[in-house]
């Protein structure tokens, strides 16, 4: 990666939207020189461009940060498992006090309860779980 590729992940990054000739002005390139870069990019799992909804304006009101405790035994299970939720939106194994944390986006707070309860409460391997309830999004995405 060189500069230039990085300033088309910048652009990106604010308009993942934009046209590759559009980034070609920005940039003082040509269109072909961004369409490769970014068709590259794509393909060594460099940029992945995407949406980033707003979850109030699509149904999900409550999000929160959990940390999860797992039996070390139990980490890639459980990690798998939480990835696969269709309510979290970012898994990270980390230290510290926690060995899982997740970024989870949920209709509301007594599906927030069924999640803690219902779904993580009966992973094996689960020993405890600290939850972290969002009163505000400050900044979203990268």
């Amino acid at each position: 990666m060189d500069k230039l590729d990085k300033k088309i992940i910048e652009i990106l990054k604010s308009d993942g939207r934009i046209s590759n000739s559009e980034v070609a002005r920005n940039l003082d390139v040509s269109e072909g020189t961004v369409r490769r870069r970014i068709k590259l990019m794509k393909a060594e799992n460099i940029l992945s461009v995407y949406a980033v909804p707003d979850p109030k304006k699509t149904g999900y009101n409550a999000e929160a940060l959990i940390g999860i405790q797992v039996d070390p035994n139990k980490l890639e299970e459980v990690g798998n498992a939480v990835s696969n939720h269709e309510y979290t939106t970012w898994v990270s194994r980390t230290t510290g006090g926690y060995d899982i944390f997740t970024w989870v986006t949920i209709p509301d707070s007594k599906e927030l309860t069924n999640f803690l309860t219902y779904y993580l409460g009966n992973l094996e391997g689960v020993n405890k779980t600290e939850t972290f309830i969002s009163l505000e999004v400050l900044k979203r995405g990268l």
